[in-house]
C-alpha cells in the first residue's frame, strides 16, 4: 500500500491535520454548540489534538505511536455518535474515517521508522532470561 515511509509519514501527517481541520469546521462551523459559545467547545476539542502535532510534525516515531491514544478518544466520541445521533450520524462517520485512517498509519509508520532506527520491543523470552540471569547472580 505504501512504497516507502517518506509516503507513510505523508499519510500521517495529513490525515493528522485533516482530522484537526474537520474537528474545527464540525465544531464551530457546521454544528456549533447551540447553548455554550462554539470557540470555547471547538478549543477544548482541539486542544487534546495539538499535545502531539510539533512531534507528529517532526515525523517521531514515538509521538506517532502515543498519540494513537488521543486519536481513541476521537474515534470513541465518532462511534458513539454515529450509534445514537441521527442528525449528526455523517459528520461522525467522517471523523471515524479520518481518525481510522490517522490511526492506522501512525502504526505503521512508529513500526516502520522504529526499525529503521534500530528502535523496537524485545521479545518476551529474551526479556525473561535477562531478569532470570540478573536475579541468579
Amino acid at each position: 500500500m505504501f512504497s516507502s515511509l517518506s509516503q507513510l509519514r505523508a499519510f500521517a501527517l495529513i490525515s493528522y491535520l485533516s482530522l484537526i481541520g474537520w474537528v474545527f469546521v464540525w465544531h464551530a462551523v457546521i454544528s456549533p454548540h447551540p447553548h455554550i459559545s462554539p470557540y470555547g467547545v471547538t478549543i477544548a476539542w482541539l486542544i487534546p489534538l495539538m499535545l502531539p502535532l510539533k512531534g507528529i510534525i517532526t515525523g517521531k516515531p514515538y509521538t506517532h505511536a502515543w498519540a494513537n491514544f488521543i486519536l481513541m478518544f476521537y474515534f470513541l466520541h465518532g462511534l458513539t455518535l454515529l450509534w445514537v445521533d441521527e442528525g449528526e450520524r455523517l459528520l461522525a462517520l467522517v471523523e471515524l474515517v479520518i481518525t481510522s485512517v490517522s490511526f492506522v498509519c501512525n502504526i505503521l509508520y512508529a513500526k516502520r521508522k522504529g526499525k529503521e532506527m534500530g528502535l523496537g520491543l524485545k521479545k518476551l523470552s529474551q526479556v525473561e532470561k535477562e531478569e532470570k540471569a540478573r536475579f541468579e547472580q
